[in-house]
């Protein structure tokens, strides 16, 4: 029996590994804040409403 312990903590240390690596890509992958969804792409239409009577070749 106490040869086996040996071996079977390198066994666990690495499951544990796996488990902690597991528990962080669930946590990331619920995470509901996704930056990129809510950064401006750009002029609304606001802005072009109020500029487009001014600009040189009319393209928007």
């Amino acid at each position: 029996m106490w040869i086996t312990q040996p071996l079977s903590m390198p066994l666990r240390q690495y499951l544990n590994v796996i488990v902690t690596r597991w528990h962080r890509l669930i946590r990331i992958a619920g995470n509901p804040y996704r930056p990129e969804l809510h950064y401006m792409r750009g002029p609304g239409p606001k802005w072009h409403a109020k500029h487009r009577g001014l600009g040189g070749n009319g393209a928007l």
